[in-house]
């Protein structure tokens, strides 16, 4: 029994952090007039409301279009558009024309709103707001919803290889909370999408400790061809699984012909996406970077932008004030500790493998792209795919680090570095940070700071003001944890009722 209840412990963490990630990526809504996730919206609204891939009546909102003869296309990668299709479609029918103008009317007369809005922008009018509705929803199913669930998934692969949950638990929220991912869980871009298509993948194949079955490995074939086609980049991570299943199925003595298993998936979902490309742009090779009319000096040099990595764009990606990740999440600076940790350890080498490989590869993609950087941006967000495999090596350190006073104070330190300009670039101004801007944390975060631009959040809906905004997400934190401790007293209490009454029967109705 309390193998039960520690179980049963346990799940209820699990419950808790998710609902803790949940809450905290969803509480700020997406950025109006992002032209990135715009061109993904457009695709989907263009399919449902005209039936056509053409974007020709929205493509003003867009600078990332591809244009093919007389007709403009979304240049993106289709896999997440293709996903926001049924859901776009359901929303329709869930919000009528009167709700939209009901809001519309509460929006435009919400003072505390228009503060938000661009002083030479167009205002609250109907027709944003019906495309606000949809990239909310969107974004929050397939970018914020992704993310928490990878969070739990990094929770639970961590519990095969490290039994102590706390550094687990720390690792798992500064990868959500503490990194780029914060801001780009809030956005319906494809980078956490398909991270978590990776990372499942990776989740199924290690996990069990059996032979794989088939259904697993059918599975892993489709979240790691729908990863490519949601991100290109993508396929940098899934030649790295597929190759690490092989060697799996290797080490678990089962067949290797059992690796076709991944073909059905790898072909449907790849058959798919070169026939949208045969309709789109001519060839089921073809992509839409290819005819990007803005950016075609860009995607013309090299391969697609891709020439070799160069040591000036190294340096920015990781100490560039720019967009250095480790001066937005220093913690991540444990992560080369933890390397050497994990290795020295002699457990779970091949993981370890695949862990360095995958944030390597992603490293060096993103120093060979000629506009690395991606625009207005917070960090180096080609990269976000391979943030939680880097994140697997910190809680090997941690665990040293946690059993002295020392190492929990440069641990609480390093969050602490990691909080401040995470959540100060994340929740600054109503726009990603421009790339005119050398120093974003200075000259963009800590201005809007100053004066109360706060990103548009539940809070803002509620009548608050600018940092005032956040209560309501502290106070919800407050209260899950608060339910977590709850629960799991109860629990403890019930067990130890149990326990007491096996060992002390009661003595009622006994003759003397």
């Amino acid at each position: 029994m309390a193998h039960d209840h520690f179980k049963s412990r346990d799940l209820l963490l699990q419950v808790a952090l998710f609902f803790i990630l949940f809450i905290c990526l969803v509480y700020t809504f997406p950025r109006w007039a992002d032209p990135n996730q715009n061109s993904r919206i457009d695709m989907v609204m263009a399919i449902v409301d005209d039936g056509t891939f053409m974007i020709d009546q929205y493509v003003e909102n867009t600078v990332d279009y591809a244009k093919v003869g007389d007709h403009y296309y979304s240049d993106k990668a289709p896999g997440v558009s293709f996903l926001g299709v049924p859901l776009y479609a359901g929303l329709k029918e869930l919000v009528d024309t009167t709700q939209v103008k009901n809001l519309t009317t509460r929006l435009a007369a919400s003072e505390t709103f228009k503060n938000t809005l661009r002083a030479e922008g167009s205002g609250v009018f109907e027709k944003k707001v019906h495309f606000a509705l949809a990239q909310v929803a969107l974004t929050f199913t397939l970018a914020a919803l992704p993310t928490a669930v990878l969070g739990v998934l990094m929770y639970r692969l961590l519990g095969k290889m490290i039994p102590q949950k706390e550094p687990r638990i720390v690792v798992v929220l500064a990868y959500c909370l503490l990194t780029p991912v914060f801001a780009y869980a809030g956005a319906y871009y494809g980078h956490q999408l398909s991270a978590l298509l990776l990372f499942g993948a990776f989740y199924l194949v290690f996990v069990p400790d059996q032979p794989i079955p088939p259904w697993r490995l059918l599975v892993v074939g489709f979240l790691l061809s729908y990863s490519v086609i949601t991100e290109y980049p993508a396929a940098l991570g899934a030649i790295t699984i597929g190759i690490y299943t092989v060697y799996t199925l290797y080490k678990r003595k089962q067949r290797l012909w059992g690796v076709a298993w991944l073909l059905p998936g790898i072909i449907l979902i790849g058959s798919g996406w070169m026939l949208y490309n045969q309709t789109v742009f001519g060839g089921p090779l073809e992509l839409g970077y290819s005819y990007s009319e803005l950016w075609s000096s860009t995607h013309s040099t090299g391969f697609l932008s891709l020439t070799q990595p160069r040591p000036e764009i190294m340096w920015e990606i990781t100490f560039g004030l720019f967009r250095g990740l480790f001066i937005i999440s220093p913690w991540l600076l444990l992560a080369f500790p933890g390397y050497v940790i994990w290795w020295k350890s002699f457990r779970y080498r091949a993981e370890w493998l695949v862990s360095l490989s995958i944030a390597l590869l992603y490293f060096l993609f993103n120093a060979s792209s000629s506009m690395w950087w991606g625009g207005f941006s917070i960090g180096p967000r080609y990269f976000l795919p391979a943030l939680p495999f880097l994140a697997m090596s910190v809680p090997f350190v941690l665990v040293s680090m946690f059993r002295n006073k020392l190492g929990i104070a440069v641990s609480i330190a390093l969050l602490a570095l990691s909080f401040v300009p995470t959540w100060g670039l994340t929740l600054a101004g109503q726009a990603f940070p421009p790339d005119t801007i050398n120093n974003p944390l200075m000259d963009y975060a800590w201005i809007n700071w100053k004066v109360g631009n706060i990103a548009r959040n539940i809070g803002t809906l509620m009548g608050l003001r600018g940092p005032w905004s956040l209560l309501p997400l502290i106070a919800t934190i407050l209260l899950i944890i608060l339910g977590y401790w709850m629960l799991v007293r109860l629990r403890t209490d019930h067990l130890l009722s149990t326990e007491l009454t096996k060992i002390y029967p009661s003595t009622e109705n006994v003759d003397d």
